[in-house]
């Protein structure tokens, strides 16, 4: 029943914005609300930024299952598109992890409202969400980001640190550092994109 009233619920939304959307003009419709709700879901400069990830992707992936351990080598293939008229950039990754066969998904887009980057994690290795928020540097280049996603050996929420840097059109690399046995963080995971040909 619950489930039917949220389902209800967001169909009431969804009709009531579109009626606001197809008529602007109705005189009970807050101007500055209608113009308020275009802006934050119309995709921008920001949304664009992403552009040079879309594509099909070699990738290199390598990891550290603690500080100072030798990493693990393997590699996959990842293609990234956008959805919903270019608003979400969405990742479907599959490969190998630690020997067996490994797949994730993932969305990044920009929040219009908060002024941020965000991102969302899922793969076959859990059943939990990576949730991530960020932001660009000046030039375009670099995205920095903060993650949180539950620990599976503490039961709470652990954060990690993400970079994300541009090389080049057919290059990119995402870095990401998280607390080792110590408390302290080091560099857990680096994946070399290329593009594939």
């Amino acid at each position: 029943m619950k489930l039917k009233s949220l389902v209800a619920g967001a169909v009431l939304s969804l009709c009531t914005f579109t009626v606001f959307a197809a008529d602007p003009k109705k005189p009970d419709m807050d101007p500055d609300m209608m113009d308020a709700m275009m802006k934050a879901g119309t995709p921008g400069d920001a949304h664009k930024a992403l552009n040079p990830f879309v594509g099909k992707w070699d990738t290199k992936v390598t990891f550290w299952m603690m500080p100072g351990s030798d990493p693990m080598v393997t590699t996959g293939m990842s293609e990234n598109k956008w959805v919903m008229g270019g608003r979400y950039l969405e990742q479907h990754f599959s490969g190998t992890m630690m020997g067996a066969p490994f797949e994730g998904m993932g969305v990044t887009g920009y929040d219009n409202v908060k002024k941020q980057y965000w991102g969302t994690w899922m793969d076959s290795m859990s059943t939990g969400m990576m949730i991530s928020t960020g932001s660009a540097s000046a030039d375009g280049k670099t995205f920095t980001y903060t993650a949180t996603m539950a620990d599976p050996m503490t039961g709470k929420d652990a954060s990690s640190d993400e970079k994300i840097t541009i090389v080049d059109a057919n290059h990119h690399t995402m870095e990401m550092w998280g607390p080792g046995p110590d408390g302290k963080n080091y560099k857990m995971m680096e994946i070399h994109y290329t593009r594939s040909k």
